[in-house]
């Protein structure tokens, strides 16, 4: 029986081709993390398609690094201002998103859709890596929980990117291809990128020791952050690496999208979508309330309050005019309240769901 081995680099080149191709296309035509939407919708299409593809883990948090590297190149100490002139609009917006999940995942129990515990950790926003994690060690179903997860990742994020890129203009510094690589022959460029990718690499190897959730992302940010602010270095991620890391982000995402995978749960797709947009719906109210009181331009409001994975947003945050300070502030305080909040959240979900089901048993 001949090997398939010799058919995966070839598989490699053409999912690379697609997904270039389709970013490069969806980029010039002002669509925010046009990259990360084109490797996902390719790696799902190569997928179903037999390709047999996967991401190695590595490859994964690599990507993390350099989205966390790239956040830290775009803040300064206004993300600090931010925090302190709106901590309690920010309490706030979190507290109505783990809300809003709270609800769609006590919906899923009581009405039978998914077990308790299961429907809990599918539902909580943001954070998905990470809630598939913890799910496994609370004893919920792990592959419903990364479908839901990775199924909502995919519809925040082509939801997010058809606002901004029909009722909002893209950010004036975010250059197109043609020109993103030119600044890389000069040395002064050459020295604050690779400065970048050290504090990507050594930050992703001191989250990963240290055991914190998402830290190969969030330490690099925190970490070069401080650094760029403080003026000790200067972080600069042209396009090109924000495209690979955007490329990795979204093949890890997408490649698991796999025949074996969905057809045990194809009946529950449907369901999972409309309640997925639900939850997207449910936090819609919150930014609707940031645009109406507090006049915050709505693509910032919208990101802040959206469900998505935290990654997958400061992507598309960093590739348009939102405000990015406020938004990764908002999201990050969101990621570490998930991690606390989740297992309690869960116990909720599944004592009172199970107990209004009984009841009307």
């Amino acid at each position: 029986m001949p090997s398939t081995a010799p058919r995966k680099p070839i598989a490699w080149l053409a999912l690379s081709a697609v997904s270039i191709a389709a970013g490069t296309f969806l980029h010039v035509y002002g669509f925010p993390a046009a990259f990360l939407i084109a490797a996902m919708l390719s790696g799902i299409v190569f997928t179903l398609s037999g390709a047999g593809l996967s991401l190695p883990r590595p490859f994964f948090i690599g990507s993390q690094s350099l989205i966390g590297c790239g956040v830290a190149s775009s803040i300064s100490t206004s993300i600090l201002v931010t925090i302190g002139q709106n901590w309690l609009v920010m309490l706030l917006i979190v507290a109505s998103t783990l809300l809003a999940g709270g609800l769609v995942g006590w919906l899923l129990t009581r009405l039978q859709a998914l077990p308790g515990t299961t429907a809990a950790w599918g539902s909580t926003p943001g954070a998905a890596g990470a809630m598939v994690a913890m799910a496994e060690a609370y004893g919920a179903d792990v592959r419903l929980v990364a479908l839901m997860q990775y199924l909502r990742v995919l519809v925040v994020v082509l939801s997010v990117s058809l606002v901004a890129h029909f009722y909002l203009e893209p950010a004036a510094d975010f250059p197109l291809p043609t020109t993103a690589g030119k600044a890389l022959f000069s040395l002064g460029e050459w020295t604050p990128l690779i400065a970048g990718l050290a504090v990507a690499g050594a930050g992703g190897l001191l989250g990963i020791r240290l055991g914190i959730p998402a830290g190969a992302m969030l330490v690099p940010m925190i970490l070069g952050a401080l650094l760029h602010a403080s003026g000790t270095i200067d972080l600069h991620q042209p396009l090109w690496l924000r495209a690979l890391a955007s490329l990795l982000l979204g093949w890890f995402v997408g490649l698991r999208f796999d025949r074996a995978f969905l057809s045990t749960a194809y009946r529950l797709v449907p369901r999972l979508l409309l309640f997925s947009v639900v939850l997207i719906g449910l936090c819609v109210g919150p930014a609707w309330a940031l645009v109406h009181f507090l006049h915050i331009d709505p693509l910032t409001a919208y990101l802040s309050t959206s469900p998505g994975g935290l990654d997958s947003l400061i992507l598309i945050a960093m590739g348009s005019s939102a405000d990015i300070p406020f938004v990764v502030a908002t999201q990050t305080l969101r990621f570490f309240l998930v991690i606390l909040a989740g297992p309690f959240v869960a116990r909720l979900i599944c004592r009172y769901a199970g107990a209004s089901q009984t009841t009307k048993e």
